[in-house]
């Protein structure tokens, strides 16, 4: 048995020390990069967005699925479960597994597998074989989303960072987004196999083009010498029994459920297995030492909160607009791309924003218009349209760019260049488990506040209430007009189904209000910020 050694992680720099500007092998201005990896860059953003793209693809049309499965409905959501389990028990090793494979190894061999599982998605022939074929597509995707944010921070020089991070979170972003619209869109005008053969062409392409082309470092085939098979266990132990419990939990009511408390138990053994080895072991699979670092972990802690932003209104909104408005998936997506329209206008001004106010003034106000847009969304009644979503999205899409921005480069700018594969896998982790957290807080929120204002407004829908009457009979009358068979009962069924949606209304207002709150209380955390110049060039710590 391998003695254990607790490492001793560099001492962080003092505050009156500056760290020198030469602490790189090569001068990170001075970096020059060629066609060839400028083809393989761009490969691998378009892996990215194939990847975060169907994390939410399904989202729109998993009634078709599940017709053509014949599963039910509660097993239906194991092919949106699936992906996610897996791509979070992913991300973290994406890391590992860059420095001992070579990013150009790892994402050819990601975007292959991804897209294999893409096409075995499209000819899944029960659910079962689906389950099992989305659950390799998220592991295959996960280890590509990470990737994409090391390279940019090892392979640019300094002076082209920032514009590579827009476009890098302009897909982060947007894809989420533009995820259902698609899907909804395919699924009416062909059938769901569409989604997934969508990324055949594409991904072919992304695994040939950084085979050949994406040349940023060598692979350390010594490290799968000394595989910490223990440490992976406890990992993939530890994200997939938590991911399955968020996912889970409010469909089998939580602690109610034997299943459920049986892998809360096993994610809380597992994880504190986890990091006990992974802190004191010599050579960890995942380094959690990076959290020393100020600033990564704020802005760690900042993913996370965007996280449940994002994941949070991707599921409210569409709720809204099937259950209140009735719209089908592609009336939905056209009212939702608003945000992903604007945000891809704001990432040419994001840039020249963040130059002149900073990092953090600039987070401070994307946090701001984010929460704003956020809370004005939170008056909606039974009868808001197009344009009651349109300006709130608007405010919130641009937004989102001068959040993403300087969280990227405050997160990683202060981190030397050999620390950036496994930062990269911890921060977009902190991203997933936030949206996870988010949409099970909303879910279970949902259900409690649905009930709560449900049995308020019943308490005004009685027989002494003059307007409930007047209500009533009128709809008793309708539907004597209309030859129903029992007319009282009709119209007893209507003011119930009035009730039911006023209540969802309430609720979702409420559930608007409380991501307004986390954003605006995200406002006290940017004076923890320390300021530094982008160290992806080597500054170390501060």
């Amino acid at each position: 048995m391998a003695a254990v050694v607790k490492p001793s992680p560099p001492q962080p720099t003092s505050a009156s020390e500056k760290p020198p500007e030469i602490a790189a092998p090569v001068n990170a201005d001075e970096k020059t990069v060629s066609p060839q990896q400028w083809i393989g860059f761009f490969a691998m953003v378009l892996g990215m967005f194939l990847a975060v793209l169907d994390i939410q693809i399904v989202a729109s049309s998993l009634e078709q699925i599940q017709a053509a499965l014949s599963a039910t409905q509660d097993e239906i959501t194991w092919v949106q479960t699936a992906y996610l389990v897996a791509e979070v028990v992913i991300i973290p090793l994406s890391g590992w597994l860059g420095r001992a494979l070579s990013m150009r190894y790892l994402f050819a061999l990601s975007s292959g597998g991804f897209t294999v599982m893409s096409l075995l998605c499209a000819f899944a022939w029960n659910l079962p074989s689906m389950i099992a074929f989305r659950a390799l597509q998220g592991f295959f995707g996960g280890a590509m989303i990470p990737s994409v944010f090391a390279v940019t921070y090892t392979l640019f020089p300094r002076r082209l960072q920032p514009t590579m991070t827009v476009v890098v979170a302009m897909v982060v972003t947007v894809a989420p987004t533009a995820g259902p619209v698609l899907g909804g869109y395919l699924t009416e005008v062909a059938s769901w196999n569409t989604m997934f053969l969508i990324n055949i062409v594409p991904g072919i392409l992304v695994s040939v083009a950084t085979g050949l082309f994406l040349r940023v470092d060598e692979p350390d085939w010594a490290l799968l010498k000394r595989i910490d098979f223990r440490g992976i266990l406890y990992i993939i132990v530890f994200l997939g029994s938590t991911e399955f419990v968020l996912e889970e939990g409010v469909r089998e009511e939580w602690f109610e459920s034997r299943e459920i408390v049986f892998f809360t138990l096993v994610a809380a053994v597992s994880g504190i297995a986890m990091f006990y080895r992974e802190l004191t072991i010599e050579h960890p699979i995942v380094d959690l030492w990076a959290f020393r670092n100020r600033n990564f972990a704020i802005g760690c802690l900042f993913s996370f909160i965007l996280g449940i932003g994002l994941y949070s209104i991707i599921f409210l909104m569409p709720t809204y607009l099937t259950t209140v408005k009735g719209l089908n998936s592609l009336q939905v997506g056209q009212y939702i791309m608003v945000t992903g329209l604007f945000q891809f206008a704001s990432a040419f001004i994001a840039g020249r924003v963040a130059k002149k106010l900073g990092p953090r003034l600039t987070l401070a106000l994307g946090l701001f218009g984010f929460g704003l847009g956020t809370l004005i969304n939170s008056n909606l009644t039974h009868e808001a349209g197009y344009w009651e979503f349109f300006w709130p999205q608007a405010l919130r899409g641009f937004c989102l760019m001068f959040c993403f921005l300087p969280i990227n480069y405050l997160t990683f700018g202060t981190l030397p260049p050999e620390e950036v594969k496994n930062a990269s896998g911890l921060y977009n982790l902190m991203r997933n488990l936030g949206g996870a957290i988010g949409l099970a807080l909303a879910n279970t929120l949902m259900i409690r506040l649905n009930k709560e204002h449900y049995a308020v407004l019943r308490e005004a829908v009685k027989p002494g209430s003059t307007t409930a009457q007047a209500l009533l009979g009128s709809l008793q009358e309708r539907f004597s007009y209309a030859s129903l068979p029992d007319s009282d009962l009709a119209a007893l069924q209507q003011v119930y189904g009035l009730v039911r949606r006023e209540a969802e209304v309430l609720t979702i207002n409420t559930l608007f209000n409380i991501l307004a709150l986390i954003f605006f209380l995200a406002l006290l955390l940017i004076p923890l910020i320390r300021t530094a110049p982008a160290a992806s060039g080597g500054t170390g710590r501060r």
